[in-house]
């Protein structure tokens, strides 16, 4: 479907009155697909990626999960009254074709897809796939956009030194973006960091760079719209802004089908807050990783996926706030 706004035409989702839900196309939102983003503001792309994971496999399905629970999101906020299909050309454009026999090879892939997608006028937001994906995209943004700003949600900083011997896996990412001067660490936060690790400098080598790390427990039984409005602060609004949202983030209650799952994590709701406190900033591109459907036979963690995905359309500048 398209529809019309200022003079523009834009994509929008296949609506549940017009074809059931369980059926018709199996994109993301069940918007129309594309195989390249040529005239699109925001392109939605898979990355099926799980051989950077250290305990539970599986990501490499957290695409087509994320795009099988997308059907039940509707286009509007109703909250927010933020209107992405009416304000960007979004659309689905498949899956990037990885080595699923070699993570090196696959992080190259990775990374020449992006830059070469990003040499079209649009922001990528990333079904994951596990967070070893985030590095070849995050140096595919700052060729582009130079270091930028990041908001990172996870049960973990991502920051460990290598992984049997290993310098690029999931756990070792936004080390080597900080190294890589990917990312300006005094403008980077970390949430919902918890439990149990090898030392302190699990946490205290990436605050020692400048990043600002929140630990679940300061998020415990709170709203996290202040601590948004500190980032907002912290962050400013012309800097180029990286959310990138791990799954394992939220706590297992709310988020079982994941590879890394960590108790006390964020609920569901300071997920949304989390994202929705992102709208300002100025976001160039986003991903949601570390979804392991089968670890969640009843979808929720997929749904739940997919709804954040939407709050961070919504959260993009310039989405349309409907009075």
């Amino acid at each position: 479907m398209t529809a019309q706004n200022d003079n523009k035409t834009y994509n929008q989702p296949l609506g549940g009155n017009e074809m059931p839900r369980f059926a018709g196309p199996s994109t993301m939102f069940r918007l129309p697909s594309q195989t390249t983003a040529a005239g699109l503001d925001i392109a939605i792309l898979g990355v099926p990626l799980d051989i950077g994971t250290s305990l539970r496999p599986g990501t490499r399905f957290g695409p087509r999960g994320i795009r099988a629970e997308s059907v039940m999101t509707r286009p509007y906020g109703m909250y927010t009254k933020a209107a992405p299909f009416d304000s960007f050309q979004v659309a689905d454009v498949g899956d990037v074709a990885l080595n699923t026999f070699n993570l090196a090879d696959s992080i190259a892939i990775i990374e020449n897809h992006y830059h070469q997608l990003l040499q079209n006028n649009v922001k990528p937001v990333t079904l994951g796939g596990d967070h070893t994906i985030a590095l070849p995209i995050l140096r595919a943004i700052a060729a582009k956009h130079g270091p930028v700003a990041v908001v990172h949600v996870d049960a973990h900083t991502d920051t460990n030194d290598h992984m049997f011997g290993e310098p690029v896996a999931h756990g070792t990412i936004f080390r080597r973006a900080i190294e890589e001067d990917l990312i300006d660490p005094h403008k980077m936060v970390q949430i919902g960091q918890r439990t149990t690790g090898y030392s302190a400098d699990d946490f205290e080598w990436v605050r020692q760079q400048g990043v600002r790390v929140v630990n679940a427990e300061e998020c415990w039984y709170q709203s996290l719209a202040p601590l948004m409005a500190e980032v907002r602060e912290k962050i400013g609004t012309e800097t180029p802004v990286y959310l990138s949202f791990d799954i394992d983030g939220i706590d297992p209650a709310f988020a079982p089908g994941t590879g890394t799952p960590e108790p006390g994590g964020l609920t569901s709701t300071q997920a949304i807050e989390i994202i929705r406190g992102c709208w300002g900033l100025n976001l160039v591109g986003s991903d949601l990783v570390e979804v392991s459907p089968q670890y969640d036979t009843t979808g929720n963690t997929a749904l739940l996926a997919a709804n954040l995905v939407f709050e961070m359309l919504c959260s993009f500048p310039g989405c349309l706030r409907r009075d």
